[in-house]
């Protein structure tokens, strides 16, 4: 006994050593502001860190908010991604429980019939033999092995966390965007609609002309052509609201249609809107799921380094045995029928150093290139911001600029059409100057779409206001 003492204490004193790397994170990114963030920078971080709505209450539409809701619970992804993380937890549970001592219990009866030369007694034909016991194995974790698969899992299990909140945070935004998708193509269809209305009119003041002698035949084919023209748009526009509707039902986890009636009556793009301070990059990188997954992934890479370095050295297993065994089941467990045993195990496969090489420099490698990957993800991530927070600006500007042209051409078309009709114009004119209107409503209200998703594509750049599920 005293050397299996020997050996639980020569393990205790090496438990702490664990060959391969420590890992180290990645340095942060010095940045103090966003090229394109409009909030101050010595403001920018209080105004966001103060923030704990959830970016889409901000547009004050409770049928979006139930929408986004509803995804983050039923959509099929997300499910798939809960699976995932799940099994990730399982995989971490039989990790730790390498680290301890296996142990089981068995027993059983067996007979055999002996031959003449077998036989210790004349009348002995056949024995039985009685056994039960508990086994026990335990690798000694001398050099790390288990405890650097162990940290892998852990790590791997926050990737799989990681991993699911950038999915949610996807779908809040996908979600947010089909949407307003929906209701800037309604309102692109209730436009198309007044446009065929204003040249529906006009194509009358043309025909009444025409029977009154002061038109032509050349000017009514030309109105009923731009009439049919501004008519042809609204089986695309249609076609266009179906395909966004059936994309929300989907999201939502449900058939495509499933949300038809309730999502068929055309609303407004919102008026309110939440207001954007991106605050540091730093906040920004430290919130983001996809980059906090990716290093979590580089820290579980390098405690594989570990684990293909320990095979440099012995792997020891202590295994050890309590029973009985008797020729007779009622003498099981009496005093001279215990039997134990207690034996050091050592795994030489060490010895094959040029395979365990190999493994090392793969584990190396794969460091290596998730590592190149983590600092992609940063960059990519940096990119997404700045850009959406430019296109945000920018989508402000050509709104404000489109109203003020589309109020201009509406007042272009009433005074061309007071001209036509006392003739001091031609058809030409007033058809020219309702192109334009028509244009401008349309682009018009392309742009007012453009702005609201352009806000939502920075909240999911930011990846979430703090504080919200998706942010984490």
């Amino acid at each position: 006994m005293s050397k299996l003492a020997g050996l639980f204490t020569m393990a205790a004193l090496l438990s702490a050593c664990a060959v391969g790397p420590d890992y180290q994170a990645p340095e942060p990114v010095q940045l103090q502001q966003f090229a394109h963030d409009q909030a101050p920078a010595d403001t920018a971080g209080t105004a966001v860190a103060s923030n704990e709505q959830l970016f889409w209450e901000g547009f004050d539409d409770p049928l979006l908010a139930g929408l986004i809701e509803q995804t983050l619970a039923e959509n099929q992804s997300l499910q798939a991604a809960l699976a995932r993380y799940q099994e990730a937890e399982a995989l971490l549970r039989g990790s730790r429980r390498d680290q301890l001592p296996s142990v089981t219990a068995g027993a059983g009866v067996a007979g055999q019939r002996l031959a003449e030369v077998e036989r210790t007694q004349p009348d002995e034909r056949s024995v039985e033999l009685y056994q039960a016991g508990v086994a026990l194995s335990w690798e000694l974790d001398l050099f790390g092995r288990l405890r650097r698969a162990t940290a892998a899992s852990e790590a791997e299990l926050q990737a799989a966390g990681a991993d699911r909140q950038t999915l949610q945070v996807a779908l809040a935004g996908q979600m947010a965007s089909s949407y307003f998708q929906l209701r800037g193509l309604q309102q692109q269809l209730r436009v198309a609609e007044e446009n065929v209305s204003l040249q529906q009119a006009s194509l009358d003041i043309v025909s009444a002309r025409l029977d009154a002698g002061r038109g032509t035949l050349f000017d009514q084919v030309r109105a009923r052509a731009q009439l049919d023209a501004t008519r042809a748009v609204i089986p695309q526009l249609k076609a266009g609201i179906g395909a966004e509707m059936h994309r929300i039902g989907v999201l939502t986890g449900q058939t495509p249609t499933a949300l038809v009636p309730l999502l068929h009556v055309p609303a407004d793009l919102p008026d309110s809107r939440p207001s954007i301070a991106a605050g540091s990059p730093g906040e920004v990188l430290r919130r983001r799921p996809d980059i906090q997954a990716a290093e979590r992934r580089l820290a579980a890479a390098s405690a594989r380094i570990g684990v293909a370095s320990a095979d440099l050295f012995p792997r020891f297993t202590l295994d050890g045995l309590i029973g009985s065994l008797a020729g007779n089941g009622s003498d099981l467990f009496t005093g001279g029928a215990s039997r134990g045993r207690v034996a050091l195990g050592i795994d030489w496969s060490f010895l094959d150093r040029a395979q365990v090489q190999a493994r090392i420099d793969a584990a190396d490698a794969q460091s290596a290139e998730l590592l190149a990957d983590y600092r992609q993800t940063v960059l990519l991530a940096l990119e997404e911001t700045e850009t959406w927070l430019l296109r945000y600006q920018q989508s402000h500007e050509r709104a404000a600029l489109l109203q003020s042209a589309t109020d201009a051409a509406t007042q272009a078309v009433e005074q061309a059409r007071d001209r036509y009709d006392q003739g001091f114009i031609g058809y030409f004119e007033l058809l020219t100057a309702e192109q334009e209107l028509t244009a401008m409503r349309d682009r018009l209200v392309q742009s007012k779409t453009d702005v609201v998703l352009a806000m939502v594509n920075v909240y999911r750049a930011l990846a979430g206001a703090p504080g919200s599920p998706i942010a984490g």
